[in-house]
């Protein structure tokens, strides 16, 4: 097999890492990489802030939700939305800028996420892991005051990098037939795929936690879905420039 699609096929999130730091020779090599992602119309909406300080990787980390690997990990990137070069270009050209619409918000997101799975994959092909952190949008307002973002941005993700210190078990992913549709979107086998997967994630829970965690895909997936997830996020938005407030 190709060993980029070994590479791929390999991913194991890394949330516990070595003292080994990473150079900045690397770092630029990771930032690098994600800087050559495609982007939508070529507006390169995203920018990448590098976080080596302790102590804002410790604020960060407890803006996260207190997710520990955040502090602890060599180098931490806050992958953001980025339109506010666009909005100065289109003042010094004396454009309107419209980036009201979601479709914009969807751009900024797309364009980060690109970036930020290119500079995993850079890092992991250098011997490095990592993790993306989404809880860096649980308090979105104080990581763009903590990092100074200006109008016009939002952080999407961060991504914790480092020499891993640890090596856990694959998590199964959905099979194919649950994912993957010939021609039209099919649901008739659904429900037995999904039984299926059941098994398969109840049993790698089981043996990962040696029995004391037994749980479903479909249960932990329903849990998750009944409460609002950081209605925060809308709000921040708006106050950015985005989604048009009415």
């Amino acid at each position: 097999m190709n060993t980029m699609i070994e590479l791929i096929q390999s991913h194991r999130s890394i949330r516990k890492f070595t003292n080994e730091k990473v150079s900045n020779e690397q770092i630029n090599m990771i930032v690098e990489a994600g800087r050559w992602a495609p982007s939508s119309h070529h507006v390169q909406a995203y920018s990448i802030v590098v976080i080596n300080e302790k102590e804002k990787k410790r604020n960060l980390a407890s803006l996260a939700g207190n997710q520990s690997y955040v502090e602890s990990c060599p180098v931490f990137f806050v992958i953001c939305a980025d339109f506010y070069r666009l909005h100065e270009v289109s003042t010094l050209l004396n454009k309107p800028f419209e980036v009201g619409e979601i479709e914009q918000v969807l751009v900024g997101a797309v364009d980060a996420a690109l970036v930020a799975q290119n500079m995993l994959l850079a890092a992991r092909a250098n011997g490095m892991g990592g993790v993306m952190i989404g809880g860096i949008r649980n308090e979105p307002e104080k990581v763009a005051n903590l990092l100074n973002l200006p109008k016009y941005t939002f952080p999407v993700m961060g991504l914790c990098i480092g020499y891993p210190d640890q090596d856990p078990a694959q998590k199964p992913r959905l099979p194919l037939k649950a994912v993957v549709h010939d021609e039209q979107y099919n649901t008739v086998q659904l429900n037995q795929v999904l039984r299926e997967y059941d098994d398969v994630m109840s049993d790698y829970y089981r043996k990962r936690t040696k029995g004391k965690r037994i749980e479903t895909w479909t249960s932990q997936m329903a849990n998750h879905f009944t409460t609002p997830k950081r209605p925060q996020v809308g709000e921040f938005l708006k106050n950015q420039g985005f989604l048009k407030k009415e």
